[in-house]
């Protein structure tokens, strides 16, 4: 399958400035300024096929939107190469807006004082939209994004989670075969951001829209990314199957135990301490937490043991989290 985007050997630096303390610091620094250059994104390699939902992660600062602004033309490289659409963003920058979405969660492309459609008919005369392309395929958007009520209104007038929704409908105007979401979900309740992740995966398997994700918010990644790109300090660390990440990293399953009675914790460890099982108990819910390797096996032998011993109110088995996996990543410094 074709590659969308190709990049290699991608840098970018900043100059930070300081100023000089004191009265005779600020003479000095009318003549010379010091500063010091910083790399928020170092060297970094990868490409991105056509139709891939892919997840681009890290810790703030680490170079997520520094990176998204180099890819889709907004920043210059300060050295390496990208081709995305088979074009140079920042040299074709005319020709390639054409051919991408973006939705940045913290700024919008709307106009804050007319209503919604006047915004989408703007943006349909800058792409040069067919009106009859543009009743076909964003009448399909504004019935899923379910958007219709809001159309006559200002944008000023809608709260977060509308205006999001008619943001993501924006980019979608000219049907871009890429789109880049840089923290689309942030700030936004559940049945919001289960709309919108729904609409993703359809017009995802319906036009094979490629799809670059940056968010905070893992569980947006884990219903919809199958790959994950992980970046710190502008390196990426990891690229690859989100599926291997989690089996690497994961620490096995969380067994939670509530009882009927009072127990103690130390006659529990005592009960299975022929197994390989770490436990903790949360005191003030009464919680007993059996952590043991993912094998089912195992599993059943920890249950039935602790099953034969005390009366059960209530036990649950959890994965451990991709947010956990990503914390212990960052925290032992390697993948």
């Amino acid at each position: 399958m074709e590659n969308v985007m190709e990049v290699k050997d991608l840098r970018k630096e900043f100059k930070a400035y300081s100023s000089r303390t004191g009265l005779k610091g600020a003479f000095r620094d009318l003549l010379t300024r010091n500063y010091k250059v910083i790399p928020a994104v170092n060297d970094i390699n990868f490409s991105v096929r056509k139709g891939e939902m892919v997840g681009y992660i890290g810790e703030n600062g680490a170079g997520k939107s520094t990176t998204i602004k180099m890819l889709t033309g907004i920043l210059t490289p300060t050295s390496g190469s990208i081709i995305v659409n088979g074009m140079n963003p920042h040299k074709e920058r005319e020709k390639f807006v054409q051919t991408i979405g973006v939705v940045f969660g913290q700024r919008s492309q709307l106009w804050w004082d007319i209503a919604v459609q006047e915004s989408f008919r703007l943006l349909k005369k800058v792409y040069k939209v067919s009106d009859a392309d543009y009743n076909n395929h964003m009448g399909h958007v504004i019935r899923t994004l379910d958007i219709e009520p809001l159309l006559d209104k200002p944008v000023r007038k809608l709260s977060l989670g509308q205006r999001m929704r008619c943001e993501l409908a924006a980019a979608l105007i000219h049907n871009p075969p890429l789109l880049f979401l840089d923290e689309p979900t942030i700030g936004l309740d559940v049945l919001v951001k289960l709309k919108i992740r729904d609409f993703l995966k359809e017009i995802n398997e319906k036009y094979q829209t490629t799809i670059l994700l940056t968010t905070h918010d893992l569980s947006d990644i884990e219903a919809l990314c199958e790959r994950v790109i992980l970046l710190d300090e502008g390196s990426v660390i990891y690229d690859g199957a989100l599926k291997n990440l989690q089996e690497k990293w994961s620490e096995g399953k969380e067994l939670k135990f509530q009882f009927l009675e009072k127990v103690d914790i130390t006659a529990v460890k005592v009960l299975t301490s022929e197994l390989p099982v770490k436990w903790e108990l949360e005191e003030k819910e009464q919680v007993f937490t059996a952590t043991v390797e993912d094998s089912g096996e195992l599993i059943s032998q920890v249950i039935a043991k602790v099953v034969a011993a005390y009366k059960i109110k209530d036990i649950k088995i959890n994965e451990t989290s991709t947010e956990e996996i990503i914390r212990n990543i960052y925290e032992k410094g390697a993948v």
